[in-house]
């Protein structure tokens, strides 16, 4: 009788999280989309979907075509092979297949035919600004986080003109080039009227910060942000590390703003596949700890892409409150490696993190990334609030719904906020 109770307890307990887990809205805090407004710079569509890079990268593995002929090929066409080689050659069951066809389910269409036209013609008539509204209606979002960087001319254009905003969607300024690329990047900035030499001088310093503030002014971020590669250290003696000290932290600091990291990201191990082609590596962390160590007025906000940094990361988190973790990223957003990631965070942490992030570059990516991740989630939530019942601190339906909205943005909000 006591199994049987316990198992109805366990029962119960599954269909409440769930439920929770389902219903709750989620503050996605880092994505590659745009809104409507960008038009082109919006990706989305069976096309779209299937040319992402990571399909792009896993279709190599079987696609027996020059590199340079391959990108020589309209979308379609390269759609038409990736089609081929990964859901008609072969069963789709890699992590980024599943979620071409989770979204096409999801968004009612027939994949049982695996006929490609139809889907195209499907998507072709669809309006963009209904899509986008459905894409978040079925994957629960309620604010998407983009990723905006002035020095990409398509996309500086658009600000520059000006446009009613959508209030689902928020700004993160993107500086990669400024802080990786700073002989290309003061050449730009001496263009658009920030007179730079390449030296960092108090007048050059000036300028930079006079740059960060008007594009604060112009897109209204919800944080400053750059990914770097593993081999980024700090303090250290040169550009990166003197620009984050003089210009980013201070603006932050002044604006009120976190400085979002991006970890472990090595660029074009293989060149040939483009986006395609960027790989990983093991960060070393102390960077981190001494950025967070000697900046305790500024705010970090920051994920990492090596799997082997992950227990460090969540080390870290413990001994600087100005650290908040975020999100499985790329090569670590794949469900087997969110969950043992999500335990470890929920186990280390407890709830002051943000779950998981989508990093979607295609509209549509948002259904699958969220309706995958929510099953993870409310499987890891589950176990966790039955091990706290064996204790005899059985959570509250009002308490589990916290929890979630804190794992799925809450949290995050309420780091930006605080001082």
């Amino acid at each position: 009788m006591k199994a049987i109770s316990a198992d109805r307890k366990r029962t119960a307990l599954s269909k409440r999280v769930e439920k929770i887990v389902r219903s709750t809205p989620v503050y996605d805090i880092h994505t590659h989309l745009y809104e409507p407004a960008f038009r082109e710079l919006l990706f989305w569509g069976i096309d779209d979907l299937l040319v992402y890079h990571y399909l792009v990268a896993e279709a190599y593995r079987y696609l027996d075509l020059p590199h340079e002929k391959f990108w020589k090929l309209s979308k379609a066409e390269r759609a038409d092979l990736i089609w081929d080689a990964l859901f008609i050659q072969h069963s789709p069951i890699s992590e980024a297949c599943r979620g071409v066809l989770t979204t096409l389910n999801l968004l009612g269409l027939d994949v049982k035919r695996r006929e490609l036209a139809s889907l195209r013609r499907w998507f072709a008539s669809q309006k963009l600004d209904h899509h986008v509204t459905r894409c978040l209606d079925l994957a629960g979002v309620e604010k998407v986080c983009m990723t905006n960087s002035p020095f990409d001319d398509q996309e500086r254009a658009v600000w520059e003109r000006g446009f009613p905003r959508d209030e689902r969607f928020v700004a993160g300024l993107r500086i990669d080039p400024l802080l990786l690329e700073w002989t290309a990047a003061a050449r730009r900035l001496t263009e658009w009227g920030y007179p730079v030499g390449l030296g960092l001088s108090t007048p050059v310093i000036a300028a930079v910060r006079r740059f960060l503030a008007d594009w604060t002014a112009r897109i209204q971020p919800r944080y400053l942000m750059v990914s770097l590669s593993p081999e980024f250290s700090y303090p250290d003696n040169n550009v990166c590390a003197e620009l984050i000290d003089q210009a980013v932290l201070p603006h932050c600091r002044e604006y009120g703003l976190p400085f979002a990291l991006m970890l472990g990201v090595k660029r074009a191990v293989n060149p040939r596949l483009r986006l395609a082609g960027d790989g990983v590596g093991r960060s070393d962390l102390s960077a981190l700890a001494n950025l967070c160590a000697a900046n305790s007025e500024n705010k970090f906000v920051v994920t990492v892409l090596s799997r082997e940094n992950q227990h460090e990361l969540c080390v870290l988190a413990r001994k600087f409150r100005n650290l908040h973790v975020f999100g499985c990223w790329w090569f670590m957003n794949v469900p087997h490696v969110v969950e043992e990631m999500t335990r470890m965070r929920l186990e280390l942490v407890g709830l002051s993190l943000t779950a998981q992030h989508s990093d979607a570059r295609v509209l549509d990516q948002l259904i699958y990334k969220w309706e995958h991740f929510r099953d993870v989630l409310s499987r890891v939530l589950v176990d966790k609030y039955a091990e706290l019942a064996e204790t005899g601190w059985e959570p509250a339906t009002a308490e589990v719904e916290r929890d979630v909205r804190d794992l799925l943005g809450g949290a995050f909000l309420r780091f930006c906020s605080s001082r």
